[in-house]
């Protein structure tokens, strides 16, 4: 068995029924400066049962494709964002 992909990011805003989307950070090094700098990159997450609210941050799985752009399902609450 494969081992599934894993993000850990911030919920941005729910996208409908049972989806979430969340901004996940990731530091590279510039190739010529030497220097770490962020890169952002969107995904959806499927959240079986709507637990999730925007500022919350999570963990989510890689899985099959659940629709177009699609493909990761909620894991787990790291912390819960302000209410």
């Amino acid at each position: 068995m494969a081992l599934k992909r894993e993000i850990q990011g911030v919920v941005l805003q729910k996208a409908g029924d049972k989806t979430a989307t969340i901004l996940v950070e990731r530091r590279v090094m510039h190739p010529r400066y030497h220097k770490f700098v962020k890169r952002f990159k969107k995904y959806l997450v499927h959240d079986e049962k709507n637990e999730t609210n925007a500022g919350d941050t999570i963990v989510a799985v890689e899985c099959r494709p659940l629709s177009a752009r699609k493909s990761f399902r909620l894991k787990a609450i790291v912390a819960k964002g302000v209410e």
